[in-house]
């Protein structure tokens, strides 16, 4: 049978959460996430098989999460410290460089990342401003603007696709990152809100809701969520200083899919199991 996500009381539960004082900070919380609750829908549920398990830096607030020749490109958002661009090795989750995001005033807070041929683009969370890295060096070789809160980016080969935290995805120029398009999410009833970590997977658009064990599959024309994984129980036990979900990789050559959150200890390679 399948099942969906009733999005009005979880809506209202994480504006309970973000009034008690938990958001977009960098203040770790203590218990795992809520787990989805089911409504009618048509799309399908996931559960998961864990195929492998790597050390991840458990002080990395991960923010973007995207993979480059055999290793992660993983971004970090900070206020006590830096938000830093990272080559971690998957395997080992040794940070093999790293360098902080740019000065400004206020700091930037780091956000989304995505790899487009030779460049990384960094979002930032309030500042309205795009860091675009050489892939290789890390050097800073421009920037962009946007309107929005910046939380999550991807691209499908032809067009970024960013998040700003609503239910709303937008499509943006890989060359000037003008908005050339936007989707609503949404399930078979509701809007899909806290879109948060992006990555784009076999014709589908993969997003961390943020506050919750859910990522959720969405097509790109449509907006509507095709998928749910569900991923509650995947960081066992729950360590007293790991946050949320949030950060979604996928190796093409070697079609793994990998996840990880805010303040994790380890980053997992899972295997989709649908749920009857």
């Amino acid at each position: 049978m399948c099942r969906g996500i009733h999005w009005g009381p979880l809506l209202a539960a994480l504006l309970l959460l973000w009034a008690s004082g938990v958001g977009c900070s960098d203040s770790p919380q203590k218990p795992e996430p809520p787990t989805p609750p089911p409504i009618d829908s048509s799309a399908v549920h996931y559960g998961y098989r864990v195929i492998a398990s790597y050390p991840h830096d458990s002080g990395a607030w991960t923010q973007g999460l995207a993979y480059r020749d055999s290793m992660l490109i993983e971004g970090t958002g900070y206020y006590r410290g830096p938000s830093t661009l990272r080559r971690v090795e998957i395997e080992t989750g040794t940070v093999v460089q790293s360098r902080s995001m740019p000065a400004a005033q206020p700091a930037f807070f780091g956000e989304g990342v995505t790899v487009w041929n030779d460049r990384v683009v960094q979002l930032t969370w309030l500042h309205n401003v795009a860091v675009v890295y050489n892939a290789e060096t890390f050097e800073e070789i421009g920037r962009f603007s946007y309107p929005t809160e910046g939380w999550g980016l991807t691209h499908d080969g032809t067009r970024f696709i960013m998040s700003d935290g609503t239910d709303t995805l937008y499509y943006r120029d890989p060359v000037t990152f003008a908005e050339i398009g936007r989707v609503a999410v949404k399930d078979s009833i509701t809007p899909v809100p806290n879109l948060n970590e992006l990555e784009y997977i076999d014709g589908l658009i993969y997003a961390n809701v943020y506050l919750t064990n859910a990522i959720v599959m969405i097509s790109p024309a449509s907006g509507r969520v095709v998928g749910i994984i569900n991923l509650t129980g995947l960081l066992n036990p729950y360590p007293p200083g790991a946050d949320v979900l949030n950060g979604v990789a996928y190796d093409t050559d070697r079609k793994r899919l990998l996840v990880t959150g805010k303040l994790w200890p380890t980053l997992f390679e899972i295997e989709l199991v649908p749920e009857d």
